[in-house]
């Protein structure tokens, strides 16, 4: 795997998309402790679109949720892009996720009230910042919701709603976008609809992507998938399909 300098950048000067360096995470004490991260280092190259995988209970949910800054490791050290993230006070963190990093879950997250395209926005109105208009429309032309911008989520489909929950993650072209189990509530045809945009998005856009999923089908969409047991990466996949990540995993016991 790529290492990465202090100032966490990749051979040729490209800055990480996101980098962990000895990371150690631990549930409970005592006999019953759970070592979700054991020295964990890796590192995501800014542009691509990887996958997160393994067994139940082998910390990927764990890795991502510590690079995104949603949870704190024991101990190491953790970027995004050049800024590393286990110094930041507080303050700075929430500030680091808002301009810089865009969530997409299994849940959609929409607020019922709000429209499609105000949902877009809504992370840039908390801010008190400017939308973007011409980026706001391409996006949203890119992702098909031109038509339905004044619609509320309970007059999309499940696929309409996870594409306005992926528009907003783009809007503020945030460092790094982290799906966790972003189709895992869609049924194939809309999964493989958002999947398809969220590679869209890393070629055209050139938006890095982290995403975790226990599908093989949906990490072949990746350009990478890092495989974890244990706490431990095992090994990647380069240019996965079903075929290769599903015998991957058969061997990991998942």
């Amino acid at each position: 795997m790529t290492t990465l300098t202090e100032k966490s950048s990749v051979p040729g000067g490209t800055t990480a998309a996101a980098a962990a360096r000895s990371l150690n995470k631990t549930y409970g004490s005592g006999d019953t402790a759970v070592h979700a991260l054991s020295d964990v280092d890796v590192t995501f190259d800014a542009g691509t679109f990887t996958a997160i995988m393994g067994p139940s209970g082998s910390g990927k949910s764990t890795l991502m949720h510590c690079l995104a800054g949603l949870d704190t490791a024991d101990s190491g050290r953790i970027w995004i892009g050049d800024t590393e993230i286990t110094s930041l006070k507080d303050a700075e963190l929430t500030r680091l996720r808002r301009d810089s990093v865009g969530f997409v879950f299994q849940s959609f997250n929409l607020v019922p009230t709000l429209t499609a395209e105000q949902n877009i926005t809504l992370p840039v109105a908390l801010a008190n910042g400017k939308v973007d208009q011409s980026w706001l429309e391409y996006i949203t032309e890119t992702l098909g919701l031109t038509g339905r911008l004044k619609h509320r989520p309970h007059e999309l489909s499940g696929g309409q709603q996870q594409r306005v929950a992926v528009a907003r993650a783009l809007l503020t072209r945030p460092h790094v976008v982290f799906g966790d189990e972003p189709t895992g509530n869609l049924d194939s045809k809309s999964g493989a609809e958002v999947l398809s945009l969220l590679r869209r998005s890393t070629r055209e856009m050139g938006q890095s992507i982290i995403m975790v999923t226990h599908d093989p089908v949906a990490a072949s969409y990746a350009d990478r998938v890092v495989l974890m047991n244990d706490g431990a990466l095992v090994g990647e996949l380069a240019n996965p399909t079903p075929e290769t990540v599903l015998a991957a995993l058969t061997k990991l016991g998942a």
